[in-house]
């Protein structure tokens, strides 16, 4: 009796949750905005190559800072469980790269024969295209995937430092979040992982052809991607 008398009072409670914005998900198009962070990385393929005067450089990324992100939404409702979604909007960043030569000594009076660095700052315009898949409302919340692909065009200038990286990349996405219903709006948190396609490095380097202090570390590097981290608050 006592677990017929609490099934029915965690029932009552069940149907007496107020369903804020019920009708939300039924709109065929709705528009919304968000703001959050991105935390910017580098993917670096190094290849052992060895200078003339005996030096053998590597790099990584060594620090990541939080950068900010802004963008605007429109949402279109294709089916009960799956939405299109179109977020363009802007991405700024930072990330700073390590060189460290192998075959150095960290006693040496010069150290720019044994370590160097480069800061490496970012200004995406990104033109995402996502499909959610939402699992079933739950009371005021509903729990969400997402994936797709991703254009991310660089703004800032070119850069005549140890590496120089393209201005255009295409990324894959994969997300998580969920959507809280508020009386008079979604707000609906996420966090997506970015995966870049494109070799970033620019290998053709006329700007360093009598410079080899520098054209070595070019030489060092094969490959170079993009990756991010992104988590944000959408307002729809």
């Amino acid at each position: 009796m006592w677990l017929t008398l609490g099934c029915a009072a965690v029932h009552a409670q069940d149907n007496d949750m107020i369903l804020n914005r019920p009708y939300a998900d039924t709109k065929l198009i709705h528009l919304g905005f968000s703001v959050g962070m991105n935390f910017q990385n580098l993917a670096i393929t190094n290849n052992g190559f060895v200078t003339d005067d005996g030096e053998e450089w590597y790099a990584d990324v060594s620090a990541i800072s939080p950068g900010f992100c802004v963008n605007v939404l429109a949402d279109l409702r294709i089916a009960e469980h799956f939405n299109l979604r179109f977020s363009p909007g802007l991405y700024f960043g930072n990330k700073v790269v390590r060189y460290l030569n192998h075959r150095g000594n960290s006693e040496w009076l010069e150290q720019s024969h044994y370590k160097q660095s480069q800061n490496v700052k970012s200004t995406y315009i990104v033109v995402p295209l996502e499909l959610k898949m939402s699992a079933k409302r739950y009371h005021n919340m509903r729990p969400y995937f997402t994936g797709g692909v991703m254009y991310a065009q660089d703004l800032a200038k070119d850069r005549s430092e140890q590496l120089k990286l393209k201005n255009g990349d295409v990324m894959l996405t994969v997300g998580m979040g969920c959507d809280f219903y508020m009386p008079f709006f979604k707000f609906c948190p996420e966090v997506k992982f970015c995966f870049g396609l494109k070799n970033l490095l620019d290998r053709n380097r006329p700007d360093l052809e009598d410079n080899p202090e520098v054209m070595r570390f070019t030489q060092s590097v094969n490959k170079v991607q993009n990756n991010m981290v992104v988590v944000t608050f959408f307002f729809e």
